[in-house]
């Protein structure tokens, strides 16, 4: 039945679409009998499905992963979908608009998107103020819980030398509201902020954290988003100093700014331009990562694995190479809501 509706929904443009659609689920999940629809066609409840990650319980290892619900808005219409946990953000200190529309479109025939969204999001302050609401409505610590992560980068203007101030306030701010955080130095669509990823830039932002979170009576986890597109020099960094600053965990991975072996008209590709490819094509790609860093660090740290989960064999591969989790987010938008069941149902099948 999604089929039918994506092929509609695929008429429009992809930003438009995404706010309609959440507009709609919003409205439906606002009354109990929509919220309890919603769970019985599309959540699955299980013990089986529970899993440990970095200390934290999750419901399932299902999450939906960052850029989805940068603003925290949608966070109790996206729990009725049967999500072990939702990654929030990428959330910067002050509001930003991020790149000129459009900055969002779709690869059909890869079963891709690429997007140049540039960190466009509410602001910190704005941000935790509708996690303490969604806190307050959803108390609890226990095993059925929504897990809450936060993803955090820089804001476009603050320069590189002080990007690790502007990781310290995002932080700071969400540290009450959230269950862990992801740093991002890896978006494509920021400029110079892969830059971040050179080992000495990653240790000043991190060991920084780490510093804050031990001012804290309960820390926090503390994980590292990577690019799928790493030299394997810079890669050895990234590994190396994850284990030496005894880094929680690394989520892998990003969007690339490959465009190798992709079925779309090459023309169309460069009418798009830049920004990063997300999708089918990162499949392979992300699961011989996760394989690679699992077996370097002999599986002492916990992986995220993200890039082409769109079925329950995708989800098979990338938790038998190594990862702890996987997050969906461009296979969400192709197989529709019903993604986390499924996922869940096969692999329990498989």
């Amino acid at each position: 039945m999604y089929k039918w509706l994506r092929s509609f929904l695929f008429l429009f443009p992809p930003e438009s679409v995404h706010h309609l659609s959440m507009f709609i689920l919003n409205g439906v999940s606002a009354s109990q009998p929509g919220r309890f629809l919603l769970r019985k066609l599309f959540s699955r409840d299980d013990p089986a499905n529970e899993t440990k990650f970095a200390g934290i319980r999750f419901k399932n290892f299902v999450g939906l992963g960052a850029g989805f619900d940068k603003n925290a808005r949608y966070l109790q219409s996206l729990e009725t979908l049967g999500f072990g946990f939702i990654e929030i953000g990428t959330v910067t200190p002050l509001a930003q608009a991020g790149n000129p529309k459009p900055r969002l479109f779709r690869l059909q025939n890869d079963g891709a998107l690429i997007n140049r969204m540039g960190f466009n999001n509410d602001g910190a302050d704005i941000i935790a103020g509708r996690l303490k609401k969604w806190k307050e409505k959803s108390p609890g610590s226990g095993s059925g819980r929504l897990v809450i992560g936060g993803n955090i980068g820089k804001n476009k203007v603050t320069p590189n030398e002080q990007a690790w101030q502007d990781y310290a306030v995002c932080f700071e701010k969400l540290f009450p509201w959230v269950d862990y955080f992801v740093v991002n130095v890896s978006s494509p669509n920021t400029p110079g902020l892969r830059d971040l990823q050179e080992k000495d830039s990653l240790r000043k932002i991190i060991t920084h954290l780490q510093e804050l979170n031990l001012k804290h009576p309960v820390q926090k986890p503390l994980l590292l988003k990577i690019a799928p597109d790493l030299e394997t020099t810079q890669l050895t960094d990234v590994i190396d100093l994850a284990i030496e600053i005894h880094l929680d965990g690394l989520v892998v991975s990003n969007t690339s700014i490959s465009r190798k072996d992709l079925h779309t008209n090459a023309e169309i590709i460069n009418r798009i331009g830049a920004g990063g490819l997300s999708g089918k094509p990162l499949r392979e790609k992300t699961t011989a990562l996760i394989d690679y860093i699992a077996q370097k660090t002999k599986h002492q740290i916990p992986i995220m694995g993200s890039g082409g989960v769109f079925t329950a064999t995708d989800t098979r591969e990338k938790l038998k190479a190594g990862a702890g989790l996987i997050q969906v987010w461009t296979g969400f938008i192709y197989e529709g809501p019903g993604i986390v069941k499924r996922i869940l149902q096969g692999v329990r099948q498989l």
